[in-house]
């Protein structure tokens, strides 16, 4: 199949911990300026980057709250729980390993914000996931835009559909984080920023409290 007609796909990683509408107005963005077939959100079981907070839902739990997030979106989005049932700390290169095990002939893009940028050289075996998939950055506020110099040479104007390129996404605009909302939740707030059934699931858990 060639990369012409193969299936475009987005992968949107996260904790989602919990989901909110940056991510959902982000996965809007790349459907469009990539022209994506589908993006699929892929919950963390454990994250290999960040610490897990002190308190909150577990990963299934985590996991329906991103089930309530893309719940009557009219968008082709989904949750793919594959790092989940896999459990463990969840990495990139092994996700993708499975998935091209899975689905042959599927064009893949990681669907990330440059905050993540700095970082990315010492993923888990990063040129073996630049073997099959491609990046897709988007500008978050406040955080630098330069590209390290291991992945210079891979940008790209526009996504070919080919593994090992890096291409900008337009920005959100959206100043939201989830380390942030689960800081105006704990404090008994009902912050902006959340789907209103991922708020109601909260608040009928009393997740973050």
């Amino acid at each position: 199949m060639s990369q012409e007609t193969a299936s475009r796909i987005g992968l949107l990683g996260g904790a989602f911990n919990p989901p909110h509408l940056g991510h959902l107005r982000l996965a809007e963005l790349a459907l469009r300026a990539l022209c994506l077939d589908e993006v699929r959100f892929v919950p963390t079981a454990r994250s290999p980057h960040k610490a897990e907070p002190g308190a909150g839902p577990d990963a299934r739990s985590r996991l329906g709250l991103l089930e309530a997030a893309l719940a009557g979106t009219a968008c082709p989005f989904r949750v793919e729980p594959i790092e989940i049932e896999r459990g463990g700390t969840s990495y990139t290169v092994d996700t993708l390993e499975a998935l091209c095990r899975r689905e042959p002939g599927r064009a893949w893009i990681l669907l990330i914000g440059c905050d993540q940028l700095p970082g990315l050289p010492q993923w888990r075996r990063m040129d073996r996931i630049l073997e099959l998939a491609s990046l897709g950055v988007a500008p978050r506020p406040g955080f630098s835009l330069e590209v390290p110099l291991p992945l210079e040479a891979r940008r790209r104007d526009q996504w070919s559909g080919a593994p090992g390129e890096l291409v900008w996404l337009p920005g959100t605009g959206l100043l939201l984080s989830s380390s942030g909302l689960r800081s105006e939740i704990s404090r008994g707030h009902s912050p902006e920023g959340l789907p209103i059934q991922v708020e109601a699931a909260i608040r009928r858990e009393n997740y973050y409290l």
